[in-house]
């Protein structure tokens, strides 16, 4: 009895020094007896500007996905051309591989595993009623010899019931970001209405897939890419306003596939009027963004760039910790 008595009384110390809260300091409401993420911290509001940001080559002025792979950043244009470019730091072409045999309906965003790169050909802000929404996956030795070996996953919404027509940038069902967890694909959607984006999820799997429903998160603004460090429990989501006043979005500190269950914080970037559309990192300190072309004469020129940012002011702590 004596020594189930001792058991108990360990077990429930264990229990009772377990403490939920803030877990990061940087946060206004930091708990620093805190031993379990709550998902609590709410942060002061944090502007950046990049480092540097450089036009791009003519040939990418609709660049529209990002990841970092083999020592460089690859990108695509989001309409008709079949070409990958591989960018070095500062925005050089150094690199081009055509995938002939694929067609570019509306190419948003490329991310990547450790085995394969894949290509969401799902835009949809047009009508908002497209049936022919799919994802390439693409072996990437066989990407980088030249000869591509690809395969295709095409995609439903399970809650899209109404494929009727819609007025432009009026849709919830237009996807732009996406990133690649184990056996499945999470993608972010932009919801014109409401500039929220739903997060879905299906099996990373040849074939007609169903993409279910798994969250809604209020990013104030239309999320246009994403970029995703497993072993660091990361994803950086990028986007801009409907006013075109460009952001970025941190989730981390997360557990397993539940991405809002960590720190969630938004942090604007001082480009004004800027298309963002794609993001990557190699060591989610350092980021590299890209942004199309925007042209609305007399008001808006902007050309397409690549701009760098640091975001140790908001990382360094949890990535370092």
């Amino acid at each position: 009895m004596l020594k189930f008595f001792f058991f108990f009384l360990t077990i429930t110390t264990a229990v009772n020094a377990q403490i939920s809260g803030c877990t990061d300091p940087k946060a206004e409401n930091y708990n620093s007896d805190a031993t379990i993420n709550d998902g609590s911290c709410s942060y002061k509001n944090l502007k950046l500007k990049p480092e540097y940001s450089i036009r791009l080559n003519d040939s990418i002025k609709e660049t529209s996905g990002l990841i970092a792979f083999e020592n460089l950043f690859w990108t695509h244009n989001d309409d008709h051309d079949q070409t990958i470019y591989g960018l070095d730091s500062l925005g050089k072409i150094k690199r081009k591989i055509i995938l002939n045999d694929i067609i570019n309906n509306d190419w948003e965003e490329i991310a990547q595993d450790s085995s394969h790169i894949y290509i969401g050909d799902f835009g949809n802000n047009y009508s908002g009623n497209r049936s022919d929404l799919k994802i390439f996956k693409i072996e990437k030795k066989s990407f980088l010899e030249e000869k591509p070996k690809i395969e295709t996953i095409n995609f439903t919404y399970a809650d899209q019931k109404d494929l009727s027509a819609s007025k432009p940038n009026k849709t919830d069902f237009d996807c732009e970001a996406f990133i690649i967890l184990k056996d499945s694909i999470y993608l972010f959607t932009k919801q014109w209405k409401s500039s929220k984006t739903s997060i879905y999820t299906l099996p990373n799997q040849v074939g007609n897939q169903i993409a279910t429903l798994k969250a809604t998160l209020d990013t104030k603004g239309l999320v246009t890419g994403a970029t995703f460090l497993e072993d660091k429990h990361l994803i950086t989501l990028c986007g801009y306003t409907k006013l075109g006043k460009p952001f970025i979005y941190l989730l981390y500190d997360f557990k397993n596939d539940d991405f809002l269950s960590g720190n969630k914080r938004r942090i604007d970037l001082k480009l004004p009027f800027h298309q963002l559309e794609g993001i990557a990192t190699k060591d989610g300190l350092h980021y590299f963004l890209t942004n199309e072309a925007l042209i609305r004469k007399p008001i808006i020129n902007v050309l397409q760039q690549i701009h760098y940012f640091d975001l140790a002011p908001a990382l360094d702590l949890y990535l370092h910790k």
